[in-house]
């Protein structure tokens, strides 16, 4: 069992996951007006309707409920019905951490940064135990605080990164045009699709540091492209209710 918003990467990856495992798994959605009628919730986002398509039990709670949501009574009778492991929300805890030291490889030594946007920083914790001295991590949170310090702390003490925490356009899921024409503009260029909740923001830091001649010449940069694309219908449906553009 795990937890997520309607439209959180970790709760489709864990669904995916237990579907090639043979796994029963149940979700804790964040949002309890989701659950009222959940054949047009699943008609119109795709995490969701792919992931109980997995086989993934969703069950929905209030906003309030899920702040609480390790003393929430659902938790407790699940707990006490069924034989659980509990993921945490965003999926960071030393298991994962473990897993994400592999993400590099042999051939990624020559690089001289590493770049990744942070959620709830076990990818970036993973990528920083397994890189190597002559390194310098970037981080990219997509969420506004000064408390991701704190979260790589406390599985490592490694000192060779850098938190950018000037590119999160306003906090989680917040954006602007300069944003959306800038992932646009890569896709057409290059033929790679960012997400507008991390790799769109961190690819869009590193152009600017690029651009403001932070790195030496001939730096070799490895930027680590973390998915997230299936929330991109979402984010459109939001974006044409508001505005005149979207993400091609």
């Amino acid at each position: 069992m795990t937890f997520g918003g309607a439209f959180s990467n970790h709760i489709l990856a864990t669904a995916k996951a237990c579907e090639m495992l043979n796994l029963n798994c149940i979700g804790v959605i964040r949002g309890d007006e989701l659950g009222v009628d959940l054949e047009k919730t699943l008609c119109q986002n795709e995490t969701l309707r792919t992931a109980n398509e997995a086989g993934m039990k969703l069950y929905f709670v209030s906003r309030q409920d899920y702040r609480l949501k390790d003393e929430m009574p659902l938790l407790q009778k699940l707990l006490e019905d069924f034989d659980l492991l509990v993921i945490p929300e965003g999926g960071t805890n030393e298991k994962a951490i473990l897993g994400c030291q592999e993400i590099l490889t042999e051939e990624d030594k020559q690089f001289d940064y590493i770049a990744c946007a942070l959620g709830t920083s076990g990818t970036f914790v993973g990528l920083l135990k397994s890189s190597e001295p002559h390194q310098h991590l970037l981080g990219f949170p997509a969420l506004k605080g000064d408390f991701f310090k704190n979260e790589i702390q406390k599985y490592t003490q490694r000192q060779n990164y850098t938190l950018e925490a000037q590119y999160h356009f306003g906090g989680y899921a917040k954006y602007n045009k300069d944003l959306i024409d800038f992932i646009n503009c890569f896709k057409q260029k290059y033929q790679v699709q960012l997400d507008p909740i991390y790799t769109g923001k961190m690819i869009y830091g590193l152009y600017e540091m690029i651009e403001k001649n932070q790195f030496q010449k001939n730096t070799r940069i490895l930027a680590i492209h973390t998915g997230g694309l299936q929330g991109i219908d979402g984010f459109n449906a939001k974006l044409r209710s508001k505005n005149n553009y979207e993400i091609i």
